[in-house]
Order: C-alpha cells, then structure tokens, then sequence
C-alpha cells in the first residue's frame, strides 16, 4: 500500500483551509494599507500646503530705528500673519557688515526688519500703516536717543507697488496730520539684507526689560 504524507495539501481540506487562509490574509493587508496610504496623503497634502506658502509669501523691509523694537512690535502685532521675522542690515556698501561697523555710522547701512509675510493674513499696506505707528518718522537720522543714519526711517521697497503704497500712505498720514513735523521716511529700492548677529534676533523676547524706544503713537 503507498503511504500518503502527514498533510496531503490535495485534499479538499486542505484546499479549503487555503483559501479561507487568504481571505483573512487579503483582509488583514487592507486594513494595514489604508491607514498607511492615508498618512503618507495626509503628509503629503500638508506639504504641499507648506510650499505653497512659501511660494505666496511676500517680503517687506522696514527700518525705524533699533531694530529691536522693530521687530518686537510688529511680531506682537501680526503673529502668525509672519512667517518670519529677522533683523539685520541694508542699504549700505560695506560686504557683510557687523554690528559694530553699522554702529559707526560710516558704512551707510540702516538697521531694518526683514518679513517674510502672507498676503493672504495681511496686507502690504497694513504693514506700512503699523510701521508709522510705531514711531516717529519726522526725525531725520534719529529715533528718540539713537542718532546716526544707521537709524533712518526707511522703507525699502521689493517692486514698483510697494514704493507706491508706501507713498500714497505717507500721504495719507501727513494729511491726517499724526505728527507735528512732516514725514521724511526714505524710499529706496531693496539692496542686500545682511542678517544680523544671533543675539540681536528676538532681543525683546530674550530680555523681556532690555532697551526699547518704541510704543504706539496714535
């Protein structure tokens, strides 16, 4: 007589047992898949979020003074509107400058803010409005105690629109007569924004009781 195996896998058993095998098997897989296939869309949907934010975003470049407060104010005021927020030097000649070469006054750099902002939170013209109102643009080459051309109120325009928002609201505030004195903010084409050194970012936030010259004046 032959002698079957220990598990004939022709038997009709075993087919069955098979084919119930996979079943599961097949179930087990999707329920596995989805979730996963729905984490890398949700990943990937957020992604493509994040560039396009970055790719709708807007810079705006400001100086009124210490930038210090500059800075503080505005991130204070518009918060997530920023995408971020660094202070730093323009306008000047001098390749990479410090801030003890700023400081001198001779390298004709202005301390400035630069944003990089979302125009869909807030607009251009929002920004320069705040930036009047956070101090005192008639004074030429100083802003309270600071003096020197490195504390020029100056805005620094990225295209041909923002130089002309930022004189229709010169303008515009001059009318309304906010300050005694007229405006003589400087408009210049954006140049190369030198970042300033790491300790002079977010100064405010890190001491909460350091030097400000800056508060709303109306």
């Amino acid at each position: 007589t032959t002698r079957r195996s220990a598990i004939d896998i022709s038997t009709p058993s075993f087919t069955a047992f098979s084919d119930h095998m996979n079943v599961h098997l097949n179930k087990f897989r999707r329920i596995l898949l989805f979730p996963i296939l729905g984490l890398l869309l949700s990943l990937w949907v957020l992604s493509a979020r994040s560039a396009a934010a970055v790719n709708m975003s807007r810079l705006a470049t400001f100086g009124g003074g210490c930038f210090w407060g500059v800075s503080h104010k505005f991130k204070k005021q518009f918060k997530e509107a920023l995408i971020r927020n660094e202070v730093g030097y323009a306008g000047g000649a001098k390749a990479n400058p410090s801030y003890k070469d700023v400081c001198t006054g001779s390298t004709g750099h202005a301390e400035v803010m630069e944003l990089e902002y979302d125009p869909a939170k807030v607009t251009y013209a929002e920004l320069v409005h705040f930036l009047f109102r956070i101090h005192d643009p008639t004074t030429k080459n100083r802003q309270g105690n600071d003096k020197g051309s490195q504390y020029r109120s100056v805005i620094f325009y990225h295209d041909e629109e923002q130089k002309q928002i930022a004189e229709a609201k010169i303008k515009e505030i001059d009318a309304l007569k906010k300050f005694a004195s007229p405006i003589v903010t400087t408009l210049e084409p954006a140049s190369k924004f030198y970042k300033a050194e790491d300790y002079h970012q977010d100064y405010l936030d890190a001491n909460p009781g350091g030097y400000c010259n800056h508060r709303i004046y109306w």
